[in-house]
């Protein structure tokens, strides 16, 4: 269609004899959005996909469309949710649609260029909805990275009595587990996007973040990051954000600002992976005053490495240690006999002739709480810590990555006792069986690094949601050799996250804890935040005093666990293969029912 005043379909026209269009909203590289009625007469958006122009890392193996597939199977206030989808034939042409619900409202875009915002409470609400968001894609047992978080696919919906964002247009979104050439860069906004997915194609969770960090830098100044052109090319990108960025003088525009609000737009937007928010929940922790940033500077470090930075890249972790730990009492225990006594005491182990233990692996769905326990560990153990994700040894490079994974060790044995955190290790050390030729190295020089590594006063801990993913070799006996399942919250953890999480907020009398621990079995961690969480926003939109029992089972009512219980069943039976238990399985039937 060479006319671009023309659409596909016109008003009033009528798709699959179901959804009749009532207006025309935007056109993209490969698909139109328009506003349509269904025959139940409410209102909703369809997405109209030209097949043949999409690109082919849109479609999953089985020919169907990723971002329909990815909406089928998400369920989140801060992310539009889906209606329905199907095919279509238009002009000999084959079209692919997908339904979603109608917001009524405005796109953040729209609100700024509308009028500028002046309450830096707006500006926080705005960016704690969509985080929330961001948080459950990236906590899904297979994580998804929405790699197009702007301003224009923001979406306020104001059909409450206060704004709420939501999440749209997953045109780009992609599974974390999907290879780098599976991320399509063609007709990506790079005011947005972080360097590395320009510079070496690595998407991750932590470019989600980037992009928010740039949406939150355009609500408070009313422009883009570093002031640069519409006419941005990649060549200049990396060059660009070495400079410092600009922070325009805004104290008489905006209504309760705070100097925080800056070090947390230079943490978001830092060019150093190392030194951004690691994660949706640490960057919303942050914007909710939680965590506070240390002081830090306006323009990116250079550095090469933490370690050359003049800040140690491996810290002591100070805290309450196992005592933090709601529940759980037989795994703390197993920990506690099967390692850190270990550790504690090696001469004693020693005299025994027995070696100390190299590392362990915690396995077990998403949202649990790995994390958490490998942070809880260091500080039972007495331990300095080093958190590490894929970014961190990623590498353009040939021999990059191995470099930088033999820096890390080196680095954790300077400051021994130290223990070295691997963040989803399945991402950087996959089954040389299956992955591609290049990961044989790094797998390698992670097995060298490994032997033996007890004995310099370093312990590895690493985490993953698929241990069957993970190289076999790495698993064995004076490597990984403790492996420990973490389950979904038992009874007692839920009944004290309940109580954990409400404890700084206004509740009503007659809480009952057991209740609703009780309601919320085989909930994982973050679903319980998140329950609490909305709670309070729905008591904020009631204009209601305190958070009352009868609006916490409400929203309990309308969240579903974001685990199915299948999903837990082929977690257990992971578990029994990881303990050695031979899995029977069902042999398809032969003949007549």
């Amino acid at each position: 269609m060479n006319d671009n005043t023309q659409h596909i379909l016109q008003k009033n026209a009528v798709l699959d004899g179901k959804y009749t269009v009532m207006l025309f909203i935007k056109r993209g590289r490969n698909a139109e959005t328009y506003r349509v009625r269904g025959t139940d007469r409410k209102l909703y958006f369809l997405k109209l996909f030209n097949v043949a122009q999409a690109h082919h890392t849109a479609f999953d193996s089985n020919g169907n469309l990723l971002e329909i597939e990815f909406l089928k199977n998400i369920e989140h206030p801060n992310i539009v949710s889906y209606k329905d989808s199907g095919e279509t034939i238009i002009d000999g042409k084959k079209y692919l649609y997908s339904v979603l619900n109608f917001i009524a409202g405005e796109t953040l875009l729209e609100r700024i260029i509308r009028e500028p915002v002046t309450m830096l409470y707006e500006i926080r609400q705005v960016l704690s909805d969509v985080l929330n968001g961001l948080q459950y894609l990236h906590s899904l047992p297979e994580q998804i990275i929405h790699n197009e978080i702007t301003p224009q696919n923001i979406m306020l919906d104001l059909s409450g009595e206060t704004p709420k964002a939501v999440i749209i247009d997953f045109g780009y979104a992609r599974s974390f587990a999907q290879p780098s050439k599976a991320y399509n860069k063609d007709g990506l906004n790079l005011h947005y996007v972080a360097s590395e997915c320009i510079t070496s194609g690595m998407f991750s969770p932590q470019s989600d973040l980037f992009s928010v960090g740039a949406v939150m830098y355009q609500m408070l100044f009313g422009m883009l990051p570093w002031n640069t052109s519409d006419t941005w090319k990649p060549v200049s990108l990396q060059e660009t954000r070495e400079k410092p960025l600009p922070f325009p003088d805004v104290v008489g525009r905006i209504i309760d600002f705070d100097d925080s609000i800056l070090k947390i737009i230079t943490k978001a937007l830092s060019s150093d992976t190392e030194k951004r928010f690691r994660s949706a929940d640490e960057f919303l922790q942050t914007l909710n005053g939680n965590i506070v940033i240390d002081e830090v500077k306006t323009s990116p470090d250079k550095s090469a490495t933490a370690g050359q930075s003049g800040k140690p890249a491996v810290h002591r972790k100070t805290g309450r240690g196992f005592a933090s730990i709601a529940g759980m009492n037989e795994l703390k225990e197993m920990l506690q006999s099967d390692v850190i006594d270990i550790i504690r005491n090696p001469e004693e182990y020693r005299r025994h002739g027995l070696g100390l233990p190299n590392g362990m692996l915690l396995y077990g769905p998403p949202g649990c709480g790995k994390t958490f326990f490998a942070e809880r560990f260091a500080e039972e153990a007495g331990y300095n810590f080093k958190k590490v994700i894929t970014s961190d040894i990623a590498s353009i490079y040939v021999h990059g990555t191995q470099e930088k994974i033999g820096k890390l060790f080196d680095e954790a044995r300077k400051s021994a006792p130290a223990i070295l955190y691997f963040d989803e290790l399945d991402a950087m050390t996959p089954s040389r069986d299956n992955a591609q030729h290049s990961y044989g190295s790094e797998v390698n020089e992670f097995l060298s690094q490994l032997d033996n590594i007890g004995e310099s006063g370093v312990f590895v801990i690493a985490s993953t949601n698929k241990p069957q993913l993970i190289d076999k070799a790495i698993l064995r006996a004076g490597r990984l050799e403790k492996h420990f399942y973490i389950p979904p919250p038992d009874f007692e953890a839920r009944r004290a996250m309940f109580e954990l999480y409400l404890k700084e907020r206004p509740i009503d009398f007659g809480i009952d804890y057991e209740h609703l621990a009780n309601l919320t079995e085989n909930y994982v961690s973050s679903d319980i935040k998140f329950i609490v969480d909305e709670a309070s926003r729905k008591t904020i939109r009631e204009k209601s005093q305190r958070i009352t029992m009868e609006t916490l089972e409400t929203v309990l009512r309308m969240q579903k666990p974001t685990i199915s219980p299948d999903v837990l069943k082929q977690y257990e039976v992971t578990r029994m293969e990881m303990e050695g238990v031979k899995v029977k399985q069902e042999r398809p039937r032969i003949g007549f029912k």
